[in-house]
């Protein structure tokens, strides 16, 4: 909305603060400026407040408002004095202002940095948590305008409003004072409000979804009038599925006299329906959508599944009309789940609704199913009911335009219905967002995640979102560091999806394995060793093996305390007559889950060659077996790293000892959550109270079973440490000048009017990371020989005479490096070669440094990536890095747990503690390095990019030799500042 001449001509429309937001109930509300040209609406909102919320908000009876009162509320520079509106349907729904003051409480300008501010929220709309989501924009507001403070006059019996301020979480002083309550507020975000300021974001958005997946009555528009077509599909499903609520047929084209079709009410719009519908499905063409949703919106419909196609799929005219249809939707309070969306399921007894293209409803489960592909979907929906396993709500968000994978996320934290979230995502509208809800979910229950479109660079048509540059395997990092179960393929995806919903999480890496094929345990066997885990010798029950025989290993195995987990190998077994039985796996399964139901909490799998209908057998007596328990039991004291011994052992032989684990599973801890995702233990409890159904997952080949088990094993091992955060050691805090640092990055982006930013010298980016307690040893220039023997004379020898060149840089190969250099002789000899080999001296630019304590050469990174993040990597320098990409990665800001792990997780990582016989390098100094880079790029956004090569790490310390830093005005960040909802 523009201003008008009449506004300040200094202070142009801050269009930046409009938002969208989630209100309380999960509605959608629109957050903007107050214009001149909102003199009619401020009239009419105010005639529908109540006389008691006049009263609060004046102290006095004022029925009315003044053409005084409507020219000041509606006139504002944006500076000094600003107001915000929160609208549904273009009309206001509430208000707050400020007005800068003086410390006589006189109107002021700046530098004065305290505002007094008043609300008022229309009486229909209070409890809906408006005024909570005006106080976190206004504040915003304020900050950016120089205001510290707010200061709030409020009548004692005006409760609501008094709880406004003392919930939002910010240091406030209160008095009393003339028979009112005074309220000052520090506007700077304190942890408290930032964690108030989440908890209202994933209640809101997880009830927004709530409130599409539980309807209490569905209008499906566009239903054809014959038999076929999208709509008529539509309906036929729900119908199909037994939905519990109201049914409503909406075409415009119905015959005046159609009363029903299919059973239920046919109408020709919404207008004809006399009770509130809460979800459209919307399944006309792409022309007539904004009818349809003009109607839905002017009929209190709470949400829309827009299954129409034609929209950014088909290029920039398309995506603009996406932009539209949301800004549509959102306008009315309604959320959208598509365009060019499959639909949506909620298997609960209570709503049974199938709202979707798919045929067959899934069966009732404890399984969360997200997927932005139609086709995936159909693929993931029909695997999971070939393997028996069932549902407990699905999205197909088709182009994602609003609700989105962070808020399936939001709704599955606290669905007590769903175990684990499953998600297929082509595109992170916002990764930072995304890794903390991931995060936090994590932490109570699994997210197991299947990207598309990795390498393409791109994002896939349709999902009109900021595009990540960093690398996938980057990707997969951070998702790890987040709790997040990363697989490759959907069909990967349902087998963790299976083992994670219906056993417990593994206590350890440490597997048992029994079957009736020797062959097939040594294949599992291998498999294990393959995946990380470490392996019991199998047992093998021998082809004449009966299902007693099993039930009998099995529950042994269960009992056994060195063993975490088992994993059961069948092949059809050769019955009394010799003859091999090809079928019955109803009474295998029978004998595997009753020795389930009596054992340990352990999960178990089977692995199964040809015999037919084991996995639906064991579904399917699953569901009357006794509930297991879910809890995440301490992992067993390490055992004693042994080769494992060779053949199989027969049943009830003595074992070897187990196979060794990883180097990660022995050295690395996990990621931890971060402090305001952090579950407590009780916290945890309270939300599993409900346990898991004990299915017993089956597979068709060894090494699915065992991948699925070896994702589960490390995600208990991530739950296990996110239980205790990490934490930011207070040392640093006393060797790092943070105000030094600043004061110099602004000097320097102050020099460099290019908004892309500039680089630091060498010098530059000495001083620095010298602020942050990070020593760059000293490089002199050597433009001649002489030159290098003065520096070297004043750095003592040996020395190291290198080319700082960028296309010599860190390339020892090319001969650009001479080290140990003893002498002048020897410089100016070197120094010779040097340019006889390379170029002249102006094209090599080579530099003198005192040589550093042998050690192991390494890289360590931090780079600002406008979709993820500050980003910190570490590696191996040259070829383990550069060749082979051998690198870690964690998000910014990093723990000391998130720098011990990241050293550990790179697949050389044996070479830095003492591989070989070599001596162990000082991981303690370069933990702490990690951790002080974190600090910099984390206080300081605008340090977009810093590299550390080469880092020597010395038995008793490091060096570090070279490093490059860039400034740049930092990039917009999504995740940080009021709540609000993306615009893609």
């Amino acid at each position: 909305m523009e201003p008008t001449p009449e506004q300040s001509p200094h202070h142009a429309y801050p269009d930046h603060w409009e938002a969208d937001v989630v209100l309380r109930d999960g509605g959608t509300a629109r957050i903007r400026p107050i214009t001149t040209d909102d003199a009619e609406r401020l009239v009419s909102f105010y005639e529908q407040v109540s006389d008691e919320s006049k009263y609060y908000r004046f102290f006095a009876p004022y029925p009315r408002l003044s053409d005084r009162d409507v020219h000041r509320f509606t006139h504002h520079d944006y500076v000094d004095r600003v107001g915000l509106a929160v609208t549904i349907g273009g009309e206001f729904i509430g208000t707050v202002r400020y007005d800068r003051i003086d410390d006589t409480g006189r109107p002021a300008s700046a530098p004065a940095d305290e505002a007094e501010v008043a609300f008022l929220v229309q009486d229909a709309h209070q409890g809906r948590g408006v005024a909570s989501a005006l106080l976190e924009h206004i504040a915003a507001v304020a900050r950016e305008r120089g205001i510290r403070r707010f200061a709030a006059e409020v009548l004692p019996a005006n409760n609501k409003m008094i709880k406004v301020f003392r919930d939002g979480g910010y240091t406030q002083r209160r008095s009393f004072e003339d028979g009112s309550v005074h309220l000052t507020l520090d506007l700077e975000p304190t942890e408290k409000s930032l964690a108030v300021q989440r908890g209202r974001e994933q209640r809101a958005e997880a009830r927004s979804v709530q409130r599409l997946l539980a309807p209490g009555s569905v209008a499906v528009i566009g239903t054809g009038r014959t038999p076929g077509g999208v709509g008529r599909t539509v309906l036929r499903n729900l119908l199909a599925a037994g939905y519990t609520g109201r049914t409503y047929a909406v075409n415009r084209a119905f015959d005046e006299g159609l009363a029903t079709l299919d059973g239920v009410p046919a109408h020709r719009s919404l207008g004809e329906i006399d009770e509130q519908v809460d979800l459209a499905v919307i399944a006309v063409p792409a022309h007539r959508v904004p009818e349809a949703v003009a109607d839905c919106g002017e009929h209190g419909v709470q949400g829309l599944v827009v299954l129409s196609a034609g929209y950014a799929e088909r290029g920039a005219e398309g995506r603009e009309l996406q932009r539209e249809l949301v800004r549509q939707a959102r306008s009315y309070g309604m959320r959208i789940i598509g365009p060019n969306a499959f639909g949506i399921i909620n298997t609960a007894e209570t709503v049974r609704l199938n709202a979707s293209l798919a045929p067959e409803s899934p069966a009732r489960g404890r399984i969360g199913l997200f997927t932005q592909s139609g086709a995936i979907g159909i693929a993931l929906l029909s695997g999971l009911h070939r393997r028996g396993a069932g549902l407990s709500s699905f999205i197909s968000a088709g182009n994602r335009a609003d609700v989105s994978g962070n808020d399936f996320l939001q709704y599955s934290f606290e669905d007590p219905d769903t175990d684990v979230a499953l998600l297929y995502l082509e595109s992170l509208g916002n990764p930072r967002k995304f890794t903390r809800l991931a995060r936090r979910t994590a932490a109570v229950k699994p997210v197991v995640v299947v990207k598309g479109a990795r390498h393409s660079g791109t994002n896939p048509p349709g999902h009109a979102v900021p595009v990540s540059r960093i690398p996938d395997t980057t990707v997969s990092a951070l998702m790890r560091q987040a709790g997040v179960i990363r697989v490759d393929t959907v069909t990967e995806m349902v087998d963790a999806g299976l083992l994670l919903a219906g056993q417990p999480l593994p206590a350890g890496p440490r597997v048992a394995i029994l079957g009736n094929s020797e062959s097939l345990g040594l294949l599992t066997y291998d498999a294990c060793l393959a995946e990380g885990l470490r392996p019991r010798p199998p047992i093998d029950l021998t082809t004449a093996a009966s299902p007693q025989d099993f039930r009998d290993a099995l529950a042994e195995a269960l009992a056994d305390g060195t063993c975490d987990a088992v994993i059961v190998t069948a092949i059809p077994w050769v019955g009394e007559n010799g003859e091999a039985e090809t079928g019955d796996g109803q009474v295998l399964a029978e004998a595997l889950t009753r020795a389930v139901a009596g054992g340990s909490a352990k999960p178990v799998a089977v692995v199964h060659v040809e015999i037919g209908g084991l996995a639906e057998a064991l579904a399917a007596a699953s569901s009357t077996a006794a509930p297991r328990p879910r809890t995440v039991t301490p992992a067993a004291p390490p055992r004693a790293a042994t080769t494992p011994a060779g053949p199989p052992a027969a049943r009830g032989a003595a074992t070897a000892p187990a196979a060794p684990a990883t180097p990660e599973a022995a050295t690395a801890p996990a990621a931890p959550a971060t402090p305001e995702a952090a579950t407590t233990p009780e916290a945890a409890t309270s939300r599993e109270a409900t346990p898991r159904a004990g299915r017993i997952p089956a597979y068709p080949a060894a090494e699915r079973a065992v991948r699925a088990l070896a994702e589960a094993v490390k995600y208990a091992q991530w739950r296990r440490q996110a239980a205790v955060p990490g934490k930011i050691p207070e040392f640093l805090d006393d060797t790092i000048d943070e105000g030094g640092a600043a004061a110099l990055i602004e000097a320097q982006l102050a020099t460099a009017p290019d908004p892309r930013g500039r680089p630091l010298s060498h010098d530059e980016a000495r001083a620095l990371l010298g602020h942050y307690g990070i020593d760059v040893r000293p490089a002199l220039p050597a433009p001649d020989p002489e030159s290098a023997v003065a520096a070297a004379a004043r750095l003592g020898y040996p020395v190291a005479l290198k080319t700082t060149a960028p296309h010599l840089r860190h390339r020892a190969d090319l001969g650009g490096v001479r080290l140990d250099v003893a002498d002048e002789e020897a410089l100016r000899r070197a120094y010779g070669e040097l340019t006889d080999l390379l170029g002249k001296p102006a094209e090599l630019l080579p530099v003198v440094q005192a040589m550093a304590p042998r050690g192991v050469d390494t890289v360590v990174r931090a780079s600002i990536d406008a979709a993820a993040g500050a980003i910190l990597s570490f590696g191996l320098a040259g070829a383990p890095s550069e060749l082979l990409g051998d690198t870690a990665h964690r998000l910014v800001p990093a723990t000391d747990r998130d720098a011990a792990e990241l050293i550990r997780s790179i697949r050389a990582a044996p070479v830095l503690f003492g591989w070989r016989g070599s001596a162990p390098v000082d991981t303690a100094a370069l933990e702490e390095l990690l951790l002080r880079l974190s600090r910099l790029v984390d206080d300081h956004p605008e340090v977009v990019s810093v590299a550390l090569e080469p880092v020597v790490v010395a038995p008793q310390g490091l060096t570090v030799l070279g490093a490059s830093v860039r400034l740049a005005p930092p990039p917009a960040r999504s995740d940080v500042g009021p709540r609000r909802l993306p615009n893609y």
